[in-house]
């Protein structure tokens, strides 16, 4: 089954003034687009690169730059970019910079994102940089041979083609998330009705949803 334009994941953008009151707000808002995008594994990683870029462009450029945040898919990567006024001075890198700290959260972008650099523009300087995911395609969905097997469960209840349309509705959303109850509705029934505890169940499915969720971070 085909994945292609299971997710609509369009460029996102938002303004805000460079102040470490802002990086907590960040992460929150974060934290949720990238579960909207269906891209949680990612989650951190994308927190971490903006919190450091922020907080850079605080030490170096001054608390208060007019700064944005653009948030948007480069093929099956994604890419971050924190933007600043042009006039104003670019951003050390990790080699030249004398701030140690400023340094080592370079350093620690380096390590979560395949790529980054530095912006400089005529109309603005910043940071940017991409981070891999597990998808196969800019708008597939992510979680490999576990969503695929759920896909075609879910088939059966006829609701996967509808969220395959570009900019599927908020009902169509909340009808599949009602499938997937049912799904595992069916499936405690089952164990059931073969004799085994659906607790049991239950906690081990969340124990290997949680390991997946944990390993898919740190690789």
């Amino acid at each position: 089954m085909s994945e292609e334009g299971c997710m609509v994941r369009e460029p996102w953008e938002l303004s805000f003034p460079a102040e470490p009151r802002e990086v907590a707000a960040l992460r929150r808002v974060l934290r949720l687009h990238m579960k909207f995008w269906g891209l949680s594994r990612q989650s951190e990683a994308v927190q971490l690169c903006v919190s450091e870029f922020v907080s850079l462009v605080i030490r170096h450029v001054g608390a208060g730059t007019p700064t944005s945040l653009r948030l948007s898919m480069n093929g099956i990567h994604v890419r971050i970019e924190v933007k600043y006024p042009g006039d104003r001075m670019s951003p050390p890198s990790a080699a030249s910079s004398p701030d140690v700290e400023a340094a080592m959260g370079l350093a620690l972008v380096g390590g979560v994102a395949e790529r980054w650099g530095a912006l400089a523009r005529s109309d603005h300087n910043g940071m940017w940089c991409e981070i891999a995911t597990d998808l196969t395609t800019p708008h597939g969905h992510s979680g490999g041979t576990r969503v695929t097997r759920a896909e075609s469960m879910l088939s059966l209840y006829g609701v996967v083609s509808s969220l395959r349309v570009v900019n599927a509705s908020r009902l169509a959303a909340t009808v599949a998330k009602e499938a997937v109850v049912e799904v595992i509705a069916d499936l405690l029934y089952w164990v059931d009705a073969h004799g085994h505890d659906a607790d049991d169940v239950l906690d081990a499915a969340q124990v290997r949803f949680d390991v997946g969720l944990w390993g898919a971070r740190t690789r």
